[in-house]
C-alpha cells in the first residue's frame, strides 16, 4: 500500500469554530460601518456635532456625579434629601452602564479597548455603583468618575493642552533615567545623614532608631518639617540647617531637568493640529485630518468626519 494514498485518504480532523462563535467574531472583527461607525464616531469622537454634544453631555453628568457624593456625605443634606440623592445615583449610574456598554459594541477590538486606560477608568465608574449593594462603605469610590474629565480637553477644541500635555509627558519619559539617578542620590544622602542624626541626637531626644532618624531627614530636605522630631543639640541644629538649605536645590534640580528635556523637543518638532480622530483598531486619538494611516499600529484610517460635513 502506497503510503501517500493513505495520508491522502484519512479523514480532515481539524476543529471548526461553532457557528455562534464565529457569527460574534465576524461582527466585532469587521471593519466599522453603517450603525457602529456613526456609533463609534459620536462616542469616540468630537469632531462633529453629534459628538461634541454627547461628550458635553456626559461631562455634565460626571460633574453631578460627583456632586452628588459630595452632598451624600454631608450629615445634614443628606437627612433631608438622601431619597433624592439615591435616586439621582441610580440614575447616572444606569446612563454611565449603558454609556460602557455602547462602548464595547462599537469597537473593533472591545477587549482591547476594555484593557486601555480609558477603558479602565470606564468600567471603575459603573463599579462602584454595584459593590455598594454588597459594600455600601465603597460609595465614595464612585468620586473615580472624575478622572473622565480629562476628557474635557478633546471635547472643548483645547489642542494646545493637548499638545502641552503631550510634550510633558515625552520630556518626562526621555529624563526618567536622570531623574532616576538623581533620585537615588537623595535616597543615599538621607540615609547617611538619618543615621549621623541617630548617632548625634540619639533616642533620648526622639531618634529612637535609623529608620526614624531616616523619615526626620526625608521631611526636613523635603522642606516639610512637620515638627514632630526637632534636634535639641547644637551640632544636630546645625546639620538640621544644612539639609534644609540642600532642600532647596533638591527641588531645583529635577524641575531643571524637566525643564531642559521640553526645551529640547520643542526645538525639534513642528507644531501640529491635532483631532480627536481615532483609530478603529487600537483606538489611538490625536491625528491629524490628513492622516491616511495610523501613526501608532499603521492600520488604515477611515474618511475624517468633521462638522463642516454634517453642515454640507
Amino acid at each position: 500500500m502506497n503510503p501517500a494514498h493513505t495520508h491522502q485518504d484519512q479523514p480532515q480532523t481539524r476543529a471548526r469554530p461553532q457557528s455562534s462563535d464565529l457569527g460574534t467574531e465576524q461582527l466585532l472583527d469587521k471593519p466599522l460601518a453603517g450603525w457602529r461607525l456613526s456609533l463609534y464616531t459620536i462616542i469616540f469622537e468630537a469632531d462633529t456635532r453629534a459628538g461634541r454634544y454627547f461628550d458635553i453631555g456626559l461631562i455634565i453628568a460626571i460633574l453631578v456625579s460627583v456632586l452628588v457624593v459630595m452632598l451624600d456625605s454631608m450629615a445634614s443634606f443628606n437627612a433631608s434629601h438622601g431619597t433624592l440623592l439615591t435616586w439621582v445615583e441610580y440614575g447616572l449610574t444606569a446612563i454611565f452602564t449603558l454609556e460602557y456598554l455602547a462602548r464595547l459594541v462599537c469597537v473593533r477590538r472591545p477587549w482591547r479597548y476594555a484593557r486601555s486606560f480609558f477603558g479602565i477608568v470606564d468600567l471603575l465608574t459603573v463599579l462602584p455603583s454595584y459593590l455598594t449593594l454588597f459594600f455600601p462603605e465603597l460609595y465614595v469610590l464612585v468620586d473615580v468618575r472624575v478622572l473622565r474629565l480629562l476628557r474635557v480637553f478633546r471635547v472643548f477644541k483645547m489642542t494646545a493642552y493637548l499638545e502641552e500635555f503631550s510634550s510633558l509627558g515625552r520630556a518626562l519619559r526621555a529624563s526618567s533615567r536622570k531623574i532616576l539617578v538623581f533620585l537615588c542620590v537623595v535616597l543615599m544622602v538621607v540615609l547617611i545623614m538619618g543615621t549621623v542624626m541617630y548617632l548625634v541626637e540619639g533616642p533620648e531626644h526622639g531618634y529612637t532608631s535609623i529608620p526614624i532618624s531616616v523619615y526626620w531627614a526625608i521631611t526636613t530636605m523635603t522642606t516639610v518639617g512637620f515638627g514632630d522630631i526637632t534636634p535639641k543639640t547644637d551640632l544636630g541644629r546645625l546639620i538640621a540647617s544644612m539639609m534644609m538649605l540642600l532642600g532647596w536645590g533638591v527641588l531645583a534640580v529635577p524641575t531643571g531637568i524637566v525643564t531642559a528635556e521640553m526645551g529640547a523637543q520643542r526645538r525639534e518638532t513642528k507644531p501640529v493640529q491635532p483631532t480627536t480622530r481615532s483609530c478603529h483598531e487600537c483606538l489611538t486619538e490625536g491625528h491629524v485630518s490628513e492622516a491616511l494611516y495610523c501613526l501608532h499600529c499603521g492600520a488604515s484610517l477611515p474618511p475624517y468626519q468633521r462638522e463642516a460635513n454634517e453642515s454640507s
